[in-house]
């Protein structure tokens, strides 16, 4: 047969439905509210062939800058050669879902918040910069009654 260069080609997996979740789209993801500036993942939803993103799109994060009443437009950075083009794309809500990578840093700010409110009342000075992991404390490992035990491995046997 010929090679196929479709524009869903090579999505056999790629765009099937999950162990389970095949049937009707719940109805709480059209009930999800998306607002200029969310960050956004698009998963292409392939019970619902309209409005469906290319497959490079399929995986990748954006920002919202358009709402319709059934669609969301969807910025993405592409790499071009050596470039990184922003690229528009319109997306029916079933193929996308809120992005959870910044809520890290959302929990992160409410808890500064809560330790900085909590300082003040101590009166004390609080330092809320993250540190890398520091290495671990030194310790001193006496010989005394402990002494050390010499491992090898257990000779190769054929069973044959």
């Amino acid at each position: 047969m010929p090679h196929s260069y479709g524009i869903r080609a090579r999505t056999r997996h790629m765009f099937s439905r999950k162990f389970r979740e095949h049937g009707s789209i719940p109805l709480s993801t059209y009930l999800k509210t998306y607002k200029v500036g969310d960050i956004v993942d698009i998963k292409a939803n392939a019970a619902v062939q309209k409005g469906m993103p290319h497959k490079f799109y399929h995986g990748r994060t954006g920002i919202v800058y358009n709402v319709t009443k059934s669609a969301v437009g969807v910025i993405v950075y592409k790499r071009v050669g050596n470039r990184y083009m922003e690229k528009r794309v319109n997306i029916r809500v079933e193929h996308v879902k809120h992005s959870k990578c910044r809520q890290e840093f959302l929990d992160r700010v409410k808890e500064n918040a809560r330790k900085r409110k909590e300082a003040t009342e101590a009166g004390v000075q609080v330092v809320l910069k993250r540190l890398p992991v520091q290495p671990r404390e030194a310790r001193h490992v006496s010989t005394k009654a402990n002494f050390p035990e010499t491992i090898t491995p257990v000779a190769y046997e054929t069973l044959i």
